[in-house]
């Protein structure tokens, strides 16, 4: 039997993961060492003001741990609106929700882990203190933004310009004030028992000197955004003090032997179930993987699920999401009839009855608004952005773990880019931007309004086999994330090539949706191809209707991913694209 297997968007956090299985801690406490380390090695990436949804199985059940925090008391439409905006801005302090993911590695490690927290924290802490190759593209961000650090973001400055210049690609970089929050937090974290001390860990980032700290930057410092005017936040230390991380059940839907779990509507997650109910699995195979017939029907369905991301989902706690509706045969079948053989270019959003007059609403909303068209880049596609012009947008990480009991963590951190929030003075991290997510319209699902979870693009995957085999799967790319994972899986799980094989082949993407990021740009009938899609089929795509730009080979996609079979044999793989990467099967 393996010790142990374990996958993510970083070799230095993939190392870590790795040192805690094979000291003995299971896979939470090396999803949660993993996920600390990614904060401080792709800070362009993740940081410890973001977010974090997982999805893990234990004792053979899934469930959902939801760290994605919600709007503070004093996010409502009225007083952005009176700040003379209609989009909330993708950086600064006007987008910034209470951050989730600390907690929700605490809550991990306190109720699944069985290290103590020192233990866990060790490689992330070091690796802020004495340094760590900083990656290329964090370089690139950085250079980028120098001036803007400079005149606008002084505490970004004193960071990230270190000696009043950016780092050198590959040279040290450390972040002291990280490494000393961590530390003091560690100080804080007393108690009786270990669950009594990362309480108390939590307690000071939530309820002690870090919310504090927080509260009093939101409330004290303006913020230049891309709104083009300095805004200071809303968030308070008396916000930070109700939050918690969660629990749910994931949504579930069946797939050629498979189960597939997700998060719920407050996240994108449901879309790539929506958009399986359209693939039927005995048509998918049959198919050519880098065919035409394969590619056009992916991208079609694709369309009309996010069509409905759009219009139908938001948190379910507080809005009306018609899952069931949207999941069914019928109303699956139906959409998958709206396929033709040319592409639709249109936004096309289905009905579920009683929701006509919110399908209608959205419409409307998307049309008044006038959204400009090309396409928003995350630094996992920077390189292909036309416009070099514009401030670089963050992105995500993620990690995929399985221990040697058979417990197995999907983790997709993201938020709190270095690029999207000033650098808080003291603590050496800064928060997220998710807000820019709501809409600054009412009487949509997703309206801004207070304590709601803005609709994340987040979107970590498990999945089971009825033979036994269990799969983790994910991806960085924003609104690109479900769907390369949806190649991933027709591939493997309908046309059956290897783990490593459904990684690797040519992606694709649509750009046709509005983008969930600010300005919330589209490309009307947009299609990113790689390079080593045959030229015949990039050539019959666009014959089609399809608005098709080739991309080099490699430019998109990072998904990794870990299987256990029912024997115990594990398998871990991550796609040759995630330059940075790593994956690794103990002994």
């Amino acid at each position: 039997m393996t010790t142990g297997a374990i996958s993510s968007t970083h070799a230095l956090a993939t190392q870590a993961g790795a040192d805690i299985l094979a000291a003995g801690g299971n896979a939470f406490d090396a999803a949660v060492a993993a996920g600390l380390v990614l904060q401080v090695v792709e800070p362009h990436l993740n940081g410890p003001g973001g977010d974090l949804p997982a999805i893990f199985w234990k004792d053979g059940k899934a469930q959902v741990l939801c760290a994605q925090g919600p709007t503070p008391a004093g996010a409502t439409i009225a007083h952005y609106k009176a700040e003379g905006l209609d989009l909330i801005p993708g950086d600064g302090l006007l987008a910034t929700v209470i951050p989730g993911a600390f907690d929700g590695w605490m809550l991990m490690l306190r109720d699944h882990g069985t290290m103590e927290l020192p233990t866990v924290m060790a490689a992330a802490i070091r690796l802020a203190d004495e340094g760590h190759p900083i990656l290329d593209r964090a370089v690139d961000t950085i250079t980028k933004l120098g001036d803007f650090f400079t005149q606008h973001w002084p505490g970004s400055a004193a960071l990230w310009l270190q000696g009043g210049k950016p780092p050198e690609k590959g040279g040290l970089f450390r972040n002291p004030d990280l490494a000393q929050t961590w530390r003091r937090i560690l100080d804080l974290a007393t108690g009786e028992t270990r669950e009594a001390r990362i309480d108390a860990a939590r307690d000071a980032f939530y309820r002690g000197f870090v919310a504090e700290a927080i509260g009093d930057f939101c409330a004290t410092f303006k913020a230049m955004d891309a709104s083009g005017t300095a805004h200071s936040g809303v968030l308070t230390a008396g916000d930070m003090a109700t939050y918690s991380a969660s629990y749910e059940a994931p949504l579930t839907y069946d797939y050629n032997g498979w189960t597939l779990a997700k998060t719920g509507p407050w996240g994108q997650g449901p879309v790539l179930a929506q958009s399986l109910s359209m693939l039927p699995a005995d048509v998918v195979a049959s198919l050519d993987t880098t065919g035409t017939d394969f590619v056009h029907l992916v991208i079609e369905a694709q369309k009309l699920a996010y069509a409905d991301r759009d219009t139908y989902y938001a948190d379910p706690a507080l809005v009306d999401v018609p899952m069931d509706d949207l999941l069914s045969d019928a109303y699956a079948s139906a959409r998958r009839d709206q396929i033709g053989p040319t592409a639709d270019n249109t936004l096309h959003a289905g009905t579920v009855p009683g929701f006509e007059a919110q399908v209608a609403t959205m419409a409307d909303v998307l049309e008044r608004l006038s959204l400009p068209e090309g396409a928003v880049y995350e630094p996992t596609m920077a390189h292909l952005a036309t416009d070099k012009g514009t401030i670089p947008r963050g992105d995500t990480v993620h990690l995929d773990v399985i221990d040697k009991w058979g417990n197995i963590v999907s983790a997709t951190p993201s938020g709190g880019w270095l690029q999207s929030s000033p650098t808080i003075p003291g603590l050496g991290f800064c928060l997220n931007s998710r807000a820019q997510m709501f809409w600054l319209e009412p009487d949509l699902p997703g309206s801004l309004a207070p304590g709601k979870r803005p609709r994340t693009t987040l979107s970590p995957s498990l999945a089971w086999h009825r033979d036994g085999r269990v799969l983790s799967f994910g991806t960085p790319g924003g609104d690109q994330q479900d769907q390369w994972q949806l190649l991933f899986f027709l591939r493997f799980a309908a046309q059956g090539l290897s783990l490593q094989d459904a990684l690797d082949a040519p992606m694709f993407h649509s750009t046709h949706m509005p983008a969930s990021f600010f300005p919330r740009s589209r490309e009307p009938g947009g299609l990113v191809a790689e390079a080593d899609l045959p030229e015949a089929t990039r050539d019959a795509l666009a014959a089609r209707g399809h608005v098709l730009r080739a991309v080099p080979k490699g430019s998109v996609g990072r998904v990794t991913a870990a299987l256990r079979h029912p024997d115990g044999r594990l398998e871990a793989a991550a796609t040759y694209r995630a330059t940075y990467g790593g994956a690794t099967v103990l002994p």
